[in-house]
Order: C-alpha cells, then sequence, then structure tokens
C-alpha cells in the first residue's frame, strides 16, 4: 500500500484531530462509490469506538490512519497534501486510482481498457463536454474488438471519428495486448449537446 501523506498534510490534519480533544482520535480515509467515475476520496474523524476490525491501520509520524478495507485498492498511490496559501490553506487528495484500481498486464482486458478510458482517454474528452466507455468486449478469431459509447459533447460531435480512429482506438490498441479493433456503437444522429456540430 503506497499512501504519501506529506508533512504539511501531517502536521494540518494533526492539528485538526488535537482540536477535537478527544483521546486516540484518528483519521479515516474511504472511497465513496470506488471504482466508478462518481468515485470521491474522504477523510473522516474517527473516535476510538468508530474503528472497524476489517481497516487496515497506516501509521505516519504525526497521526494514525484507518483505511476502509473496501477502499484499499482504490487509495494505492493516493496523495495527500496540504499547501499554504493567503487564506490559510488547502487540503487536497489525489488518488487516480479511485474510479479503477490499478490494473497490471495480468489483469483483465476490460479492466485493462477501463482503467486506460478512465484516467487517460476521458480527461481529456471532459473538456469538451464529453466521455467514453465500454460497452462490450467481443472475441474473435483474430482477437479482441472493445465496443465503445461516447456521450455528452462527444455524442453527435462531428470530430468524433477522428477522436476516435487517432485517439482513443490507437492508445487502446497500443497499450492493450490482445486488442484488435475499436468500434463505436454512439447514435451520433443526434447533436443536441454536441461539442462540434
Amino acid at each position: 500500500m503506497i499512501i504519501t501523506v506529506t508533512d504539511g498534510a501531517q502536521d494540518y490534519l494533526a492539528s485538526l484531530l488535537e482540536k477535537q480533544n478527544v483521546e486516540g482520535m484518528a483519521v479515516r480515509l474511504f472511497v465513496t462509490q470506488p471504482g466508478t467515475p462518481y468515485a470521491e476520496t474522504c477523510l473522516a474523524y474517527c473516535r476510538p469506538d468508530e474503528v472497524n476490525e476489517a481497516d487496515e491501520v497506516m501509521e505516519t509520524v504525526k497521526l494514525r490512519f484507518y483505511l476502509e478495507k473496501n477502499s484499499i485498492p482504490y487509495l494505492e498511490e493516493a496523495v495527500v497534501d496540504f499547501a499554504e496559501d493567503r487564506m490559510g490553506g488547502q487540503l487536497t487528495i489525489k488518488a487516480p486510482n479511485a474510479k479503477m484500481p490499478k490494473v497490471t498486464a495480468d489483469s483483465p482486458m476490460q479492466d485493462q481498457i477501463n482503467y486506460i478510458l478512465y484516467s487517460d482517454i476521458n480527461p481529456g474528452l471532459a473538456a469538451h463536454g464529453g466521455e467514453v466507455k465500454l460497452i462490450e468486449l467481443i472475441e474473435e478469431d483474430t482477437g479482441h474488438t472493445a465496443i465503445l459509447k461516447f456521450g455528452g459533447g462527444c455524442q453527435g460531435c462531428s470530430a468524433v471519428d477522428l477522436t476516435l480512429k487517432d485517439g482513443v482506438e490507437k492508445t487502446l490498441i497500443e497499450r492493450v495486448p490482445g486488442l484488435v479493433a475499436v468500434k463505436d456503437v454512439t447514435d451520433h444522429t443526434n447533436t443536441a449537446n454536441a461539442y462540434y456540430k
């Protein structure tokens, strides 16, 4: 488990815990709706009587964290930081695997594709209000074909063929061994929300 809590974040969180005036107060770290596009990484106070036996304990120099068991794969490589500014400062949590746990070459092909879509491709499409998701994976003699569906500003967009061929398909085929083709099943005749018409 690799979670980084910067010195600034430890100082800030330790000062918050101290103000609670509860002996043994710690921090719970968890992900709500893990593995979905709506995943949120959260911190909460954790009183000694709120500790769950299934929690994993992570000790830092200045405080203790309880990691919710179901959230652990989604917290891999998370960074908790505190940046001071004129208004006092801001605590940030970056958890790159919250929406999709980190995958390896041994992970199922569907997980590898979803990881690339959520971590690499959709953040770029989001700038245009768009997204793409995997609908189905079809096994054929020559390899696998990924069936994708575009949504938001990508549906009905005149540049979607370019996005699919030069962006999404190229990236997926280069990075997912055994994937030979990508097809789009989106109805692009509906141009109501299209970014480019």
